[in-house]
């Protein structure tokens, strides 16, 4: 029996989805394959010599490039260079943090904006990312992964649940604590990881995160 109620339809359209949609799993898989094929030259069993250095310098976000003292490559990589930098990690560790949170988190940030504003999203939040580290770090050592993206997520996401709280009049001190653990845990691994951690990164990938949920993202 197939029941059109209206009040089964809105169970239907608001039943929690089993995994994360699609499109994430591609993103996921692209960034995988990339690192596979480098961790296999890196171990001597695919490409001699390693590749991970060359695609580093093709695909990294460098500040550097940015700010001109260096030039690029080829033609377009300063413009290339704040979306491809996200696709390229450190290893197989690295890969896995960022893409348990993607698939994690972005499964329910889709669910509620939709799959074309969550693409959105995380292109504008590696972008944003990239140019907060571009404007920030001094460093000269390339800048990879798609954590910045990642912060994207999580800054859309506390703005969904900010507005949520304001409007329904709960406290909005999980908020402010859930930010404040972001902050800590940036400065605990920038300090276990002895300054390699692009912080700056994250920071923008969060605002951008955050102004989406106040723009196009509106849940």
């Amino acid at each position: 029996m197939r029941s059109n109620s209206p009040q089964d339809r809105r169970i239907i359209r608001t039943a929690p989805q089993a995994g994360a949609p699609g499109f994430l799993w591609w993103l996921v898989g692209i960034m995988a394959a990339i690192e596979l094929v480098l961790s296999l030259s890196a171990s001597g069993l695919f490409g001699m010599p390693s590749l991970r250095w060359p695609a580093f310098v093709l695909g990294a976000f460098w500040q550097p490039v940015l700010a001109g003292t260096v030039p690029p490559v080829y033609p377009g990589q300063t413009a290339v260079m704040f979306v491809s930098h996200a696709f390229l990690h450190g290893g197989i560790a690295h890969l896995a943090m960022n893409s348990v949170v993607l698939l994690t988190l972005g499964k329910f940030v889709s669910a509620e904006v939709g799959a074309a504003r969550t693409l959105l999203v995380l292109l504008l939040s590696a972008i944003g990312g990239a140019a907060c580290f571009g404007v920030i770090s001094p460093s000269p050592a390339p800048m990879i992964g798609a954590s910045g993206a990642v912060f994207g997520l999580i800054g859309l996401w506390q703005v969904m649940d900010y507005r949520l709280r304001r409007r329904a009049k709960l406290p909005l001190q999980p908020i402010f604590t859930a930010i404040g653990g972001l902050i800590a845990a940036n400065i605990a691994l920038f300090v276990m990881l002895g300054g390699g951690l692009a912080w700056q990164a994250h920071l923008g990938g969060w605002i951008a995160g955050w102004l989406a949920g106040y723009s196009f993202a509106r849940r």
